[in-house]
């Protein structure tokens, strides 16, 4: 019964595309499927995964849409596109080279290299658990440790978070979750409170949890592909 229903939404919904296509060089009208082919962005990614029974085809290097789910498709082509023109090789290098010698790509290459520490504020007395997922304004991270080096308020709130000049924080060394680590998280059922941001830590939403599942999940198809690639030689 499911199945019939399915079919007759997929036809209803091809219908629906055939009165009104979506004009895009990005998307093609397959036979089963609407399929959709960008430069790579996570935001794009984001978007479509929100999609019901969006399929990423690793084979083909695209995303498949069922016709049954056109409308929820349409509601967000225009954010997808608009963000797939910008993903294009050469609209990211006209954004950096106008960026060139400015204070902006100043600031992008501090925030990089600040980044490349990993190391992350936290409240001296507010410490977070070491070695358990710990949502942070950086994302999902697990505590490593400290060695107790205080963190200067102006390098908290110009890269990690509003810090008074009051407030005490010391530098905490942090990694990312693997995959497994992530899945036997358990989520908080309540969003962070304003003190934890300020506080700048608090134990991970579903939301967040799935968004560094992904991550790492995206992070482990790569490796696993390097690997293979290495051992055949390619």
């Amino acid at each position: 019964m499911e199945a019939q229903q399915d079919i007759f939404a997929d036809e209803k919904g091809r219908d629906a595309f055939v009165f009104e296509p979506i004009e895009s060089r990005y998307l093609n009208a397959g036979a089963t499927a609407l399929e959709i082919r960008t430069p790579y962005s996570r935001s794009i990614v984001n978007e479509i995964r929100e999609i019901p029974y969006a399929r990423w085809d690793a084979d083909r290097r695209l995303w498949t849409v069922p016709y049954r789910s056109l409308f929820e498709l349409r509601q967000r082509w225009a954010d997808i596109e608009a963000e797939a023109e910008r993903s294009e090789p050469e609209a990211r290098k006209a954004r950096r080279d106008a960026l060139k010698g400015t204070e902006e790509e100043e600031d992008s290459k501090a925030r990089a290299r600040e980044r490349r520490r990993k190391r992350y504020p936290i409240s001296l007395g507010h410490s977070p658990p070491f070695e358990r997922a710990i949502a942070t304004h950086v994302g999902v991270v697990f505590f490593t440790g400290t060695n107790g080096e205080l963190a200067d308020p102006g390098t908290v709130s110009d890269f990690y978070f509003p810090a008074g000049d009051d407030d005490l924080f010391v530098w905490a060394t942090w990694r990312r979750g693997s995959l497994e680590e992530l899945v036997r998280t358990w989520p908080e059922r309540m969003p962070p409170t304003s003190a934890d941001l300020k506080r700048g830590w608090w134990f991970p939403t579903l939301d967040e949890l799935r968004q560094a599942r992904r991550e790492a999940r995206s992070k482990t198809k790569a490796r696993r592909r390097n690997s293979e690639k290495s051992q055949s030689g390619g």
